[in-house]
C-alpha cells in the first residue's frame, strides 16, 4: 500500500502544476467567447467601429515599419502633406467611428443613427476617393509616396480599400440596426393597440 501511495504522488503533483494554467485558459477563453457574441450577436455595429479604429493604424504602422520609415505618426502628422503622407486615412476612421458611435449610443438604432452613420460613412469615401485619385491619378504606380517594390503598392491600395469596406459596413450595419429598431416599435406599437382595445380604461 505504501508503494501504491508513492507512485501516485508525481501524477498529482503534475496535476496541479498544470491545474492552474488550464483554469486561466479556460478563463481567457470563456472571456473571449463572451466578448466576440457580445459584438457578433447584441452589438454588431461595435464591432464595425473596433475594427475601424484598429485596422487602419495597424496597416499604416506595418507599411513604414516595411518602408523603413523611423518617424512616428505624431511626426508624419506635424509633416502632412495631402499627396504624400497617409497619416490622414487612419484619422478619417477614427473621426467616422467615433461620430457613428456617439450617434449608437445616443440615438440607439434609429433614424438618427442611420443618418449620421450614411453621413459620416459617405463623406469618408468622398475624401479617400479624391486622396486615390490625387496619389494615384498622376503616377499609378504610387512614384508620389516613395514606394519602392510592387508590394509597398499592394499595401498602400489595401489600406484605401479597407477604408472604403469599413465605410459601407458601416452603413450595413446601421441599415441593419435601423430595420430592428423600426421593427421592435411596430410591435410595441401593435401591443398598445390591442390592449387599448380591450381594455381602454387602463389607458386612460
Amino acid at each position: 500500500m505504501v508503494e501504491k501511495t508513492k507512485l501516485q504522488l508525481p501524477l498529482v503533483h503534475n496535476e496541479r502544476l498544470w491545474a492552474r494554467p488550464w483554469r486561466w485558459a479556460k478563463t481567457v477563453f470563456f472571456l473571449v467567447s463572451m466578448l466576440a457574441s457580445l459584438l457578433l450577436v447584441c452589438a454588431p455595429p461595435l464591432l464595425i467601429v473596433v475594427l475601424d479604429l484598429l485596422l487602419p493604424p495597424a496597416l499604416l504602422s506595418n507599411f513604414h515599419r516595411a518602408a523603413n520609415h523611423p518617424a512616428s505618426l505624431i511626426d508624419q502628422a506635424r509633416g502632412f502633406h495631402f499627396r504624400s503622407s497617409l497619416v490622414d486615412l487612419p484619422a478619417v476612421s477614427a473621426a467616422r467611428s467615433l461620430l457613428i458611435l456617439c450617434a449608437y449610443t445616443a440615438c440607439g438604432g434609429g433614424a438618427a443613427y442611420l443618418w449620421v452613420a450614411v453621413a459620416c460613412s459617405v463623406g469618408s469615401v468622398c475624401y479617400v476617393v479624391a486622396k486615390a485619385a490625387v496619389v494615384f491619378g498622376a503616377a499609378p504606380d504610387g512614384a508620389v509616396l516613395g514606394l519602392q517594390g510592387k508590394g509597398q503598392l499592394v499595401a498602400v491600395e489595401a489600406m484605401f480599400l479597407m477604408s472604403l469596406a469599413l465605410a459601407a459596413a458601416h452603413i450595413a450595419m446601421a441599415y441593419r440596426a435601423s430595420c430592428r429598431e423600426r421593427r421592435r416599435l411596430l410591435v410595441y406599437r401593435i401591443d398598445v393597440e390591442a390592449v387599448s382595445d380591450r381594455f381602454p380604461s387602463l389607458l386612460v
